[in-house]
């Protein structure tokens, strides 16, 4: 009996690494990241994270789209160099808690959800889902990656200048 149930244990193990999509460790940041532009641990908001991802593989963690976006604009004001090529962008759909494209997401503001740091961009993979959330969350806007502006950013972010 005993060989029996460690047999199916093993076998129910082998089947849940082979079934379950293995999270890499690029999106599993340890309790110690810190967003680079508010020093919060990113851990912490596992649902509000998003990343930024270099050529050369480096990838940085933020506790929000709104200071991801602050950093993408100005990074220099962080203390990383402007000519650093950022390869990839990437958000978590609100309701799906995936990682999604940010370049292509659908990002809802001025809704009753707060992020970490106050008023937030809240993105989504979908438009329809935007919409709804839209709705649902007395947005007042919906907004595309490319129409995201440094001025628009630095409005959210006032009055929440950590660091």
């Amino acid at each position: 009996m005993k060989r029996y149930l460690l047999t199916a244990f093993a076998c129910m193990t082998l089947l849940l690494v082979i079934v379950m999509p293995a999270q890499s460790k690029e999106h599993a940041p340890d309790s110690k990241t810190r967003c680079v532009v508010c020093g919060m641990f990113v851990a912490k908001y596992p649902m509000w994270l998003a990343s930024l991802s270099y050529e050369t593989g480096e990838r940085l963690y933020f506790d929000g789209v709104k200071d991801m976006m602050a950093f993408f604009f100005s990074p220099e004001e962080f203390g990383t160099s402007k000519d650093k090529k950022i390869s990839q962008v990437e958000v978590k759909d609100y309701y799906k808690q995936k990682w999604i494209d940010g370049k292509t997401a659908f990002y809802v503001i001025g809704s009753d959800v707060l992020g970490p740091m106050g008023h937030e961009l809240i993105p989504f993979a979908s438009k329809p889902a935007a919409e709804n959330f839209l709705k649902d969350h007395h947005g007042s806007e919906i907004i595309s990656f490319s129409t995201i502006t440094h001025e628009r950013i630095s409005s959210m972010r006032m009055g929440h200048m950590m660091k």
